[in-house]
């Protein structure tokens, strides 16, 4: 079976140039088309602020991973560093299952997304049936082209993060130029306190258009001098994507008055360039969509099911292979394709980012906690930053918690009970399994 599993994994393959391109490939995929009028729903007018402050965020978050990194370049990523912090516990276990499901979500929201533009295009009638089929055409297709193997998604990465990030680029310079850079969206005083809640809310979402940075940290050791590379990579990818999405903002909040940006949340930018552009720009606008998103899954996919490999492979997850064949990493692959396919199936866009926010903060904060408590002085990280990223990961997900606790209670029981659910799963898994035997000794095939 080696010739399965050995294309997936090389030592010093990706290049600075491929790894930011890899960064900003998964960065810019759905975050941007589907985030941009949720995040306008919740910050208002000042949404293109929104992703500023997410921006900052993400810095402070980073500066975690790029120590960590530094110090033990693998391509463990963030399993590692739970495990590093926590010890192989259920704290371990269930915050690397909530990173690998929060990239799930994130695969869904994309395809999602994926639906929601493509089917701008064709005048359907029924979109409650539409959209999540062709979300879940998308991902079936994602996951055959992952089958066929790791040097076509590298190519078709690369290739696509040029289209789409010159082509969202290209939309959002002209979009600005032919509207004259008239910012409609009528900037009142931030004065009531809600909307300062709101704007932070907003900024929970917006965050989720940056957490593909992680993805570089994952990468590990495959980055070429890696100690140097991997902290570059992403401070380049996180400073690129800021530039695109204020941009992309900007023209947005140029093209459409707040209400109409609120009223497309779910295709704010296919809406922007009616007016701009007219018909052509929505078929422009609408076929990068469908390029971002398309590409940015089949990346997510691949790091996903090589994530999950990781985590059995270090006996944090049970795994079955339900009479498969194929490496383990294929299986994983499968298991990503079902849930990312019932989730683009059962919720709309806001829920999706909801969970996937409250998801990846979470497990964000643990590792800044993990990594203040226990590993600071052997990876020479200053405490005033890792508090820093702490207090702002708490401060923006207690906003968005608190806005979504008085519009859609429903989502906060679905997020906390699945992450309940995760850390007693993994509990009873970690109690049950001996630490002396393999458990998947009798899996190998």
């Amino acid at each position: 079976m080696k010739t399965d599993s050995e294309p997936t994994y090389q030592k010093n393959s990706l290049s600075l140039f491929g790894t930011v391109a890899m960064g900003t490939g998964v960065m810019i995929g759905a975050g941007i088309f589907a985030l941009t009028g949720q995040i306008a729903e919740f910050a208002g007018p000042y949404f293109p602020l929104a992703f500023l402050v997410a921006a900052i965020v993400s810095g402070f978050s980073a500066y975690t991973y790029i120590k960590m990194s530094n110090a033990y370049p693998s391509a463990g990523g963030i399993a590692m560093i739970l495990q590093k912090a926590y010890g192989r516990s259920t704290m371990t276990g269930a915050c690397a299952l909530l990173m690998a499901f929060s990239m799930i979500i994130n695969e869904s929201l994309v395809a999602r997304t994926f639906g929601t533009y493509g089917i701008q295009l064709f005048n359907v009638g029924d979109e409650r049936f539409w959209i999540p089929v062709l979300a879940l055409g998308l991902i079936l297709s994602a996951f055959l082209i992952n089958i066929a193997g790791n040097s076509t998604i590298g190519t078709i990465s690369k290739i696509t993060a040029i289209v789409k990030i010159g082509g969202i680029f290209g939309f959002a310079i002209a979009a600005l130029w032919i509207s004259g850079i008239t910012f409609q969206t009528e900037l009142g005083g931030l004065d009531n306190s809600d909307s300062l809640v709101g704007f932070f809310a907003g900024v929970a979402l917006a965050v989720l258009a940056f957490k593909g940075f992680t993805t570089i940290t994952n990468s590990g050791d495959e980055v070429k001098n890696p100690k140097l590379n991997v902290g570059r990579a992403i401070m380049i990818s996180l400073a690129i994507c800021l530039v695109v999405y204020m941009v992309v903002a900007l023209a947005v909040g140029s093209a459409l008055p707040i209400e109409k940006i609120i009223a497309a949340k779910d295709f704010s930018l296919a809406e922007a360039s009616r007016p701009v552009f007219g018909e052509y720009g929505l078929f422009f606008t609408v076929l990068i969509a469908i390029v971002a998103t398309s590409s940015g899954l089949l990346a997510s996919m691949f790091a996903v099911s090589r994530m999950l490999t990781m985590l059995t492979n270090m006996q944090l997850i049970p795994h079955r292979h339900f009479g498969m064949s194929g490496d383990i990493q294929r299986h994983m692959l499968v298991y990503t394709v079902v849930l990312a396919g019932l989730l683009a199936v059962l919720f709309d866009l806001s829920r999706i980012a909801s969970l996937g926010a409250i998801f990846y903060l979470v497990m964000d904060m643990a590792i800044h906690w993990g990594v203040l408590r226990r590993l600071r002085g052997e990876i020479d990280a200053h405490a005033g930053i890792l508090c820093i990223a702490i207090f702002l990961d708490a401060l923006v997900l207690a906003a968005f918690l608190w806005i979504k606790g008085t519009n859609d209670p429903t989502i906060l029981i679905i997020a906390f009970g699945s992450m309940s659910a995760i850390f007693l799963f993994e509990s009873i898994y970690l109690s049950r399994i001996n630490p002396g035997s393999d458990p998947h000794d009798h899996h190998m095939h």
